[in-house]
């Protein structure tokens, strides 16, 4: 059974941070959207929040990976082992 992914503490502060900015900005969008502001001011700050998740989706992706390479050579798996397993995840990503 894989265990789960442990942040290093300065990675896991960064993206706690980053979400939360994200929950103001989904918070702002929605009032934008309620106030009937310009589509255009709107998609510009939804192109922030994509941007920003996509941050975090990348951040977290390169953990997932860096523990997917770790653990697969920890247990003696040479790196083309461990290879179907990380296209895996980056078929899912994309």
């Amino acid at each position: 059974m894989k265990k789960a992914p442990v942040y290093r503490q300065e990675v896991q502060e960064e993206l706690l941070a980053r979400l939360k900015r994200i929950e103001g900005q989904v918070r702002g969008v929605s009032k934008m959207i309620q106030d009937q502001r310009g589509c255009g001011e709107v998609v510009i700050q939804l192109a922030a929040i994509k941007a920003a998740i996509n941050q975090v989706a990348m951040t977290t992706l390169a953990c997932h990976l860096a523990d997917e390479i770790m653990e697969g050579l920890g247990e003696g798996k040479e790196l083309k082992g461990i290879m179907p397993d990380i296209m895996q995840v980056f078929r899912k990503f994309t």
